[in-house]
């Protein structure tokens, strides 16, 4: 993740969920999995494009995947 974020940038468009509140449910509330930020903040949870690049399914691919935030705080440990 070379470029940076705003908390408020949207990470997913179909449930307009932030960077700030994915970033919250990793540090505040421990999640660890796609599946638990999805439970905590509904992100990942419609279409799924958010997810991951390969399950992107928009013609323009996002800029920012759940993946990636996540590999962001496992390696800051």
């Amino acid at each position: 993740m070379a470029k940076n974020f705003p908390h408020s940038f949207i990470v997913c468009d179909c449930k307009q969920v932030s960077l700030g509140e994915i970033v919250h449910a990793i540090k505040e509330k421990g999640a660890k999995t796609l599946e638990e930020i999805e439970n905590l903040t509904d992100a990942g949870s419609s279409c799924g494009s958010c997810r991951c690049k390969e399950d992107d399914v928009g013609v323009e691919k996002m800029e920012l995947y759940l993946v990636d935030i996540l590999k962001k705080f496992e390696n800051e440990k």
